[in-house]
């Protein structure tokens, strides 16, 4: 047990959900980071730890559906509660027409982005509705909003997201659970790097440049509206990055 709040982030090994990470291990939360590889893992553990925070690791594949149940049954009989989940873990896949996606990877995709979302909702929702202020955190992108040729199945799943979100935080709200979805927008990140790899990731944000504002969709003292879809380039922390503050 610990007197810290307790926050669960998926792909924390690289990227925004390790920007999310080290936010929230930075802001006093104990900090269950989870991702497939182990030895980046430990390396956000070393950023979380060298700003002060608390961290467990949780080597985990979310499309192995029975071990997000067992990691919700073991957070509960450690800490009892769940304060804050960002789910940052997605797969891009092969960006190609929907008829040319092999059923393998079709599958993969839509287990990753939107089976594993679910699952991930159905084991955590005892924790998160114990501490009656409870925040999540989730993602989509603006081929959602903007759809275009070989996304077919990446946006759908991230479409299904946003629905997804929208109708259970109806369904906890009750209880003081709040949701919010992110748009990130073009962020200097690998998936965007495999998706679009001519571009100067310099021109775009890093993902530090998101840590503000997702600290600011989880703050249980002041959150932007449950279901709401929030872009980030919509926000004074993106106008801030481009001021080079």
């Amino acid at each position: 047990m610990t007197d810290r709040p307790i926050a669960l982030v998926t792909g924390a090994s690289r990227g925004i959900g390790r920007a999310a990470a080290v936010a929230l291990g930075r802001a006093g939360y104990q900090v269950i980071a989870t991702a497939r590889a182990q030895k980046a893992l430990e390396e956000t553990d070393d950023l979380i730890r060298a700003v002060g925070g608390a961290c467990t690791l949780v080597p985990l594949d979310l499309t192995d559906f029975d071990a997000i149940d067992r990691l919700g049954a073991a957070l509960f009989q450690r800490h009892g509660r769940l304060d804050v989940m960002v789910h940052a873990a997605a797969r891009l896949a092969e960006l190609t027409p929907a008829m040319h996606q092999t059923p393998a990877n079709g599958q993969r995709l839509i287990d990753t982005n939107f089976t594993a979302t679910w699952r991930l909702i159905r084991s955590m929702q005892p924790l998160l509705m114990v501490p009656g202020n409870a925040r999540t955190l989730f993602f989509s992108s603006g081929v959602v909003a903007d759809p275009r040729p070989n996304w077919a199945l990446y946006a759908a799943t991230k479409a299904a997201t946003e629905t997804l979100v929208a109708c259970w935080v109806k369904e906890v709200a009750f209880k003081g659970v709040g949701a919010v979805t992110l748009n990130p927008g073009p962020v200097a990140t690998a998936m965007r790097k495999q998706a679009f790899p001519g571009e100067d990731p310099s021109t775009l944000p890093p993902p530090e440049a998101l840590a503000s504002c997702m600290l600011e969709l989880v703050s249980q003292a002041d959150p932007p509206k449950s279901g709401d879809v929030v872009n980030f380039r919509d926000t004074a922390h993106f106008a801030a990055w481009q001021a080079g503050g």
